[in-house]
């Protein structure tokens, strides 16, 4: 079992499962190469892990409701330079509520009882008490908030780095201009040029 400390997750969380440690409700990570127990709710695990990314909970929600317009059962971005992107299977305060990891999930099926079949990105599959057509729903909505920060992310990256894109072209953007030669500039007001 791990210690409840200042908690993030990382990308190789696959999933994170509710498990119940005698009278109190505990966390079971499984990750791509093994698995283990936190003394967290999955919730709170969510939380932490947004706060370790310098936001909140409730922000990461208002982002998405920004974003995408989903207010119930919303997906959140824990950290989108890392691609940590989770869906909940249920409201987030039950206390069988699932979170998945949009990155991991490789493909679903119909399973029986009204669950669903998972398959992850390690070639395990795992048996969920949600419907294939909630899980769809929920990883259609994840994909889609995933599409729109990364958009922007792309957008902001080209604006600010321009020269790490791999469409730039030095001929085609404003980064340098050419001054004639001009003995009456002084080495002041040449540097007032270049500021500008």
């Amino acid at each position: 079992m791990v210690k409840q400390r200042e908690f993030a997750l990382s990308p190789q969380v696959m999933i994170i499962l509710p498990h119940q440690y005698g009278s109190k409700l505990y966390s079971k990570l499984i990750e791509v190469d093994h698995e283990y127990t936190v003394p967290l709710k999955p919730l709170d695990i969510v939380k932490k892990s947004c706060r370790y990314y310098a936001s909140s909970y409730s922000g990461r929600k208002e982002g998405t409701k920004a974003l995408i317009g989903v207010t119930h059962k919303a997906p959140i971005v824990i950290d989108p330079y890392q691609g940590i992107y989770l869906f909940p299977t249920a409201s987030p305060g039950r206390a069988d509520c699932i979170w998945i990891s949009h990155s991991h999930v490789e493909d679903f099926q119909k399973a029986e009882h009204s669950k669903t079949e998972v398959l992850f990105s390690n070639g395990q599959s795992l048996v969920i008490s949600v419907s294939a057509h909630t899980f769809q729903q929920q990883m259609y909505r994840t994909l889609n908030l995933r599409a729109k920060i990364e958009q922007r992310l792309a957008e902001y990256d080209m604006q600010t780095y321009p020269f790490f894109h791999p469409n730039f072209s030095m001929e085609r953007s404003n980064v340098y201009q050419i001054y004639p030669k001009d003995s009456s500039l002084t080495p002041l007001s040449k540097n007032r040029l270049y500021k500008k």
